[in-house]
């Protein structure tokens, strides 16, 4: 930056130097050129000086501000040249306002203002006068501009402390305008903050880091701050940082990911989502916890998993999972609780079971290859190890970490296929499961969320699905209970992530297990249309062609009543639930369309009416549903008397 600056100020130091040898020179308006010459030196003196400190000086403003001196300097050396003018005829010829003069004396002025408040700002912290800086003349149209380089500059020089408060204000212009956070990253901001976030004291990272999350509001943002480093200074932090620090910088990723998905795999590529986990199962599930089973032979871990598997379907804790592809496939499968007794374990022991086989599992030798377990021992515990202080921070920051750990995993999962198999490989989904169940708020909603995102992901990933929500699963298992016991709930602000979240498994339950079905039905019937959207979404997600056992949960659904629900939202519902109940009712029927209870509420009339309405058949695969499925009730259904039944 030195040699650069040098440059920029040596034609401007030139300039000046001729401004004051043709002010000696002039033959007329004498005593304005010896003032144009005074102001004059006064500049180029600071100049130089600003030469001589051209390592520190503060690139952005330099540029802005030399150049504009320069522009001065030409324009004052146009006008001494004037007044050296020689003989009677010249000297009449060259008019020279006298106002000329006095709009130059104003601009040098600025521009000593300007080179003054420079190299004030440029200096370091214990050469700089703490006070107010004010603003120079070039930002007297924009004086936010000025505030923007006054703090960047602080974050370059300044002490601990005022780094931190520098950042701080970065936090508040970015959040109170997007066009205050463009000028910070235009202006050079974004370098010394991803500075202070890896090397500056515990309140400075906070800022800084909180500052870099807001300042990522678009992809070119993002993209900016990803090719200055952000991936390493973001894992060292969650590596080895402060916890208050760490929840803040993955609320930071949480937010990076989200305007700008593209990043997700090059944070993948620097461990961060294998920290998130770790953090995420900190006090939530661990080897070295009460949880762990140590020393157990594989044997005994299958013994035990299947003792439970046994137990928990006969008390109905379990669902039964399946994947369709396996039957498309002709694959024969042995499901577990094929033959389940009816003993009922107690209640409360059932999470610690859930937990205790996982882990049993994940710390079988002949499980996983050395190297993975060395990696996942360090999952629980490595994270933090050299500040050791984990342990001791109080429960609201343990609390916010988990939470702010579950968003950045999240977004971080958003239809990315490899993420979420790292993810789903880990301990994460058992502690969303734990965490759904034992969190509070954000935590259990974001974790919700996070479920969301995986299972959206391998609804239309088979590989995924098979791996990640195999029956043999008790993770699985765990979060599946989690999910429908929210969903029985009803009044849960976790009812729409966890109603997504069952529809898009709906393709892994087996043809007998219907407990997920009648609580979607009910949900039909809500008074929050939201809500009756997307339980008519999960259960055509069932009734589908796409899923291999739709006409059994076709039944399913009809068999719990549904039909009445469809039929009443079909004809009085808003236009959105309107047409999710007719889509939904059309695969029904195409599926069972021999049903009694179809043939008696008459639904074949409710299609021929919707189809006749133009906000339901709007896309054409709706309407080449309704025709299908129409064509199919005429073989069983006669006309009636159109109406709700």
């Amino acid at each position: 930056m030195g040699d650069v600056v040098k440059q920029m100020l040596a034609k401007p130091i030139q300039l000046a130097d001729q401004v004051i040898k043709s002010a000696d020179e002039a033959s007329s308006f004498k005593s304005e050129c010896s003032e144009l010459k005074s102001k004059t030196e006064k500049l180029v003196t600071l100049l130089r000086q600003a030469a001589r400190a051209s390592n520190d000086l503060y690139e952005r403003p330099t540029r802005r501000i030399i150049d504009d001196t320069e522009q001065v300097l030409d324009k004052a050396l146009s006008l001494v040249i004037k007044c050296r003018a020689h003989g009677l005829v010249k000297r009449v010829f060259t008019i020279i306002p006298t106002a000329a003069f006095r709009k130059m004396f104003a601009l040098l002025e600025n521009s000593i203002g300007d080179v003054s408040w420079l190299l004030r700002v440029s200096a370091p912290a214990e050469d700089r006068d703490d006070g107010y800086l004010g603003l120079p003349p070039i930002a007297a149209n924009e004086p936010i501009l000025c505030l923007i380089w006054e703090q960047i500059a602080i974050l370059y020089t300044g002490s601990p402390e005022n780094r931190s408060d520098s950042a701080a204000s970065l936090v508040s212009l970015a959040r109170d305008n997007d066009r205050y956070g463009k000028l910070i990253i235009e202006e050079g901001g974004v370098v010394p903050l991803l500075r202070l976030v890896k090397e500056g004291k515990p309140e400075g990272q906070e800022n800084a880091a909180r500052a870099i999350g807001l300042l990522g509001r678009d992809p070119e943002s993002v993209e900016y701050m990803i090719h200055a480093g952000a991936c390493s200074v973001f894992a060292k932090v969650l590596k080895e940082g402060p916890m208050k620090v760490q929840a803040v910088v993955a609320w930071t990723i949480s937010e990076l990911a989200a305007h700008y998905p593209t990043c997700q795999d090059l944070f993948a590529q620097h461990n961060i989502i294998r920290l998130l986990v770790g953090h995420l199962a900190f006090e939530t599930v661990q080897e070295h916890s009460k949880y762990a089973i140590a020393g157990k032979s594989l044997h005994a871990v299958v013994v035990a998993n299947n003792n439970y598997t046994v137990a928990a379907a006969g008390a109905g804790a379990i669902p039964n999972l399946i994947d369709d592809d396996d039957l498309h496939n002709g694959n024969k499968i042995n499901h577990p609780l094929a033959k389940a007794n009816t003993k009922k374990p107690a209640a409360p022991s059932q999470m610690h079971q859930v937990i205790a086989n996982t882990m049993a599992m994940k710390t079988q030798p002949n499980q996983q290859p050395q190297k993975y377990q060395t990696q996942h021992s360090h999952l629980g515990s490595g994270v933090n190890m050299k500040l050791g202080g984990r342990d001791q921070e109080d429960q609201a920051t343990k609390t916010h970490m988990k939470s702010m750990s579950a968003r950045a995993l999240w977004q971080l999962a958003r239809g990315n296929s490899a993420i979420c198999k790292s993810i789903t490989e880990s301990r994460a989904l058992l502690c969303f499961a734990v965490l759904l169940e034992k969190g509070r708020d954000e935590v259990q909603y974001n974790s919700a969320m996070a479920l969301m995102a995986i299972t959206s992901v391998a609804e239309k990933d088979s590989e995924l699905r098979r791996s990640a929500f195999k029956p043999s699963s008790p993770a699985c298992k765990a979060v599946v209970d989690q999910l429908l016991r929210i969903i029985n709930e009803e009044d849960s602000d976790l009812l729409i992530p966890c109603i997504n979240s069952i529809g898009n498994l709906a393709r892994t339950f087996r043809a007998t297990e219907t407990r997920m079905i009648n609580p979607l039905v009910k949900l039909l019937d809500e008074k929050e249309v939201d809500v009756s959207i997307e339980a008519a979404i999960a259960l055509t997600k069932f009734a589908s062609s796409e899923n291999f056992l739709c006409v059994d949960h076709s039944k399913a659904i009809i068999s719990c009543g549904g039909t009445k629900h469809l039929i009443q939202l079909a004809y009085f519902g808003e236009q959105i639930v309107q047409t999710a109940a007719v889509i939904l009712l059309a695969n029904i029927a195409k599926h069972v369309p021999d049903s009694e209870e179809l043939a008696e509420l008459k639904v074949l009339n409710v299609l021929e009416w919707a189809s006749k309405q133009g906000q339901v058949v709007q896309d054409e695969a709706v309407e080449e549903l309704l025709i299908e499925t129409r064509s199919k009730l005429e073989l069983y259904q006669s006309r009636g008397s159109m109406g709700f039944h």
